[in-house]
This record gives structure tokens, C-alpha cells and sequence, in this order.
């Protein structure tokens, strides 16, 4: 029971800054065409998220444990929040700045959250390592259902308001607010060893110049990244002139990768053992 206890806190606390999350995925692109941009600089824009996140992501676990972890937590619900009100603006470097902001912040909430919860589940709570993947096994599902959903509800709050494809963005900040509120009323802080961050590098480029198979791994993983941005960008414009609904279509594409990851657990863990090359 402390466990389940324990487990709903985290949560209560994660999941509302996922759905906020993959409720500003799906009319971005519709939104910075909306404001009369051109698709070069659209791209850009696109690249400024693209580029901060990738940036932060070096040094974004130092900064987390130098922190603390929930303060991080509390820190990408802010930048995330900012973000989303920046969209209402109009001039290019205002919206450049909300991408940066969400590059910033969406690297912290995949660091930062999972982070606090794997300390406390250990250090604090005493729990043993075997059950964290079952509340990981939990946000996953969690997840893939807040992605699904997210399409749909984008959908009919920029057909249904007439703020039209910012709607999304604005509705996502409740979402952010309550996160933010919850983990800080309700989490303890904790922190991770402070090393120094060349060092810390420093033993990352050795791993890898070590073991030829995590080089091999980590530039398969970018190249499977670059393609997976590359279409984030490509298929509203392509899909947009067909009158398909974006949200919808959005919709679609998350629980089809949904779904590939149940068949991918299920071939794995089935009596079909398939194993990964």
C-alpha cells in the first residue's frame, strides 16, 4: 500500500506535464503558418527547439543534481508554461525565444522527473529496484494514451475556440500549473553527486571510444532521431492540403506507434522470442 501510495504521488505529478506535452505537438506547425511565416523559417524555428534541447541534454543531469531534482521539475513546468504564452505572440523573435524556452524545458521533464522518482523509490522509500519497473511499465501506458488523446482534444479545441491552432498551447498551461503545484506541495527534494561537468563528459566520450558497440548504438539512435524530426516537420504540409484533420491524423500516428511497441514487447516476451539485432 505505501508503494501504490507512493507511485500515484509521482504520477499525479508526471502525467499532467506529458499531457501538456503532446498537446503541443500536433497544430505547431499550423499555428506558425497561421502567423503568415514561411516554411524557411518555420524551419527555423523548428531548429531552435531542435538545437536547445540537444544543447541542454549535455549537461542537463549535472544541472539536475546541482539543483535538485524537484526544483528541475518545477523548473520545466515554468519554461514550458512561458513557452506556450509566447505563442500568442506574432514576431518571430518572441516565438524563437518560446522554442528555445521548450527545448529547455522538455529536456528538463524527461530528465528531471524520472530522476526524482528513481531516488526516492531507492533512497528514501526502501523499495525494492524490481518493482520501479512497474511504474515505469505504468507511465508508459499512461503516456500513449495522453498522446492519443492529446491529437483528438487539440483538434476540437481549435475547431471549437475561436483562438483556433493557439488553443491547444493555452490549454496546455493548466496542465503545466497543476503539475508544478503538485510536486511542489507534495514531493520531497533530493540531489545527486556534484561532479564537474568536464569530467563528467569527459568520462562519456571515453565510454564511447571504449566500446565500439555503444558508438555503433548511439549513431544508429541519431539517425533513427534525425528521420523522426525530419517527419515531424514534413507531415503537416504534407497532409494539410489534402484536408486531412491534424489532430486526428496526429492521433493516428501515436497509437500506431503505440501499437508497435505492443507488438515489439509482445515478439520480444512471446513465444516468438524474436531478439533485437
Amino acid at each position: 500500500p505505501a508503494f501504490r501510495r507512493f507511485q500515484r504521488e509521482f504520477l499525479l505529478g508526471y502525467l499532467p506535464a506529458l499531457a501538456a506535452d503532446w498537446l503541443q505537438g500536433p497544430l505547431l506547425f499550423q499555428l506558425l503558418q497561421s502567423r503568415g511565416f514561411l516554411r524557411s523559417q518555420i524551419a527555423a524555428l523548428y531548429s531552435c527547439g531542435f538545437a536547445s534541447n540537444v544543447a541542454f541534454g549535455l549537461v542537463s543531469g549535472l544541472f539536475v543534481d546541482r539543483l535538485g531534482r524537484k526544483k528541475s521539475c518545477l523548473l520545466s513546468s515554468g519554461l514550458c508554461s512561458v513557452s506556450c504564452l509566447l505563442q500568442l505572440s506574432r514576431d518571430f523573435l518572441a516565438l524563437a525565444a518560446g522554442r528555445v524556452l521548450a527545448g529547455l524545458g522538455t529536456s528538463l521533464l524527461f530528465s528531471a522527473f524520472e530522476s526524482w522518482y528513481v531516488h526516492e523509490h531507492l533512497e528514501r522509500h526502501d523499495f525494492p529496484a524490481e518493482w520501479i519497473p512497474d511504474t515505469f511499465s505504468r507511465v508508459g501506458l499512461w503516456n500513449s494514451g495522453l498522446a492519443v488523446a492529446a491529437g483528438l482534444v487539440a483538434q476540437l479545441l481549435a475547431e471549437g475556440l475561436v483562438l483556433g491552432p493557439v488553443a491547444p498551447f493555452l490549454v496546455a498551461v493548466p496542465f503545466l500549473v497543476l503539475s508544478g503545484v503538485f510536486a511542489g506541495k507534495n514531493w520531497d527534494e533530493n540531489y545527486g553527486k556534484s561532479r564537474p561537468c568536464g569530467k563528467a563528459c569527459g568520462e562519456g566520450l571515453r565510454g564511447l571510444v571504449s566500446d565500439p558497440r555503444a558508438l555503433l548504438l548511439g549513431l544508429v539512435q541519431a539517425l533513427v532521431e534525425s528521420i523522426l524530426l525530419i517527419f515531424a516537420f514534413l507531415w503537416t504540409p504534407v497532409l494539410e492540403p489534402h484536408g486531412i484533420p491534424l489532430g486526428i491524423a496526429f492521433s493516428g500516428f501515436t497509437a500506431a506507434g503505440a501499437a508497435g511497441s505492443a507488438l515489439f514487447r509482445r515478439g520480444v516476451s512471446g513465444r516468438l522470442r524474436l531478439q533485437p539485432l
